[in-house]
């Protein structure tokens, strides 16, 4: 019984490692396009960039979550992570339209861009997630 239950446990293991390579892979990306040192400010105790950088990542997880699911194999999955990764960098540009500031605001521990930051990349993520269906 114990065996029939890990017969999946190979595709999970590589699933789950591929996610985690795509979360390095798009944290390694992030961290050098924005204009602010997210773990620098974290280790300060600035909790608005912890907030927008969580929220992001969120944003990243979401959709790579529904490529693991929806894909048809390993590649398949890290190309849609990719789409993703794009979608969330893009995201963090086309924030800086309105908010030009939004990194030096979100570095002085302001709350209002970070959470702005936030969750538009979560809502980005969301509906990333939501148009990644696979069909044959």
């Amino acid at each position: 019984m114990v065996l029939q239950s890990l017969v999946g446990l190979p595709a999970f293991l590589v699933y789950f490692c591929t996610g985690i390579v795509a979360v390095m892979l798009y944290l390694f990306v992030y961290l050098r396009v924005t204009a602010h040192d997210e773990f620098a400010l974290i280790r300060k105790d600035c909790a608005p960039a912890a907030i927008a950088l969580g929220l992001s990542l969120l944003g990243f997880v979401l959709p790579v979550a529904s490529a693991i699911v929806h894909s048809a194999n390993v590649i398949d999955c890290l190309i849609w992570a990719m789409v993703a990764l794009i979608v969330q960098i893009a995201v963090y540009f086309i924030l800086r339209i309105p908010v030009p500031q939004l990194s030096d605001r979100i570095a002085n521990s302001e709350i209002a861009p970070a959470l702005w930051l936030g969750l538009a990349s979560l809502a980005a993520g969301v509906l990333n997630a939501a148009s990644m269906v696979y069909s044959p």
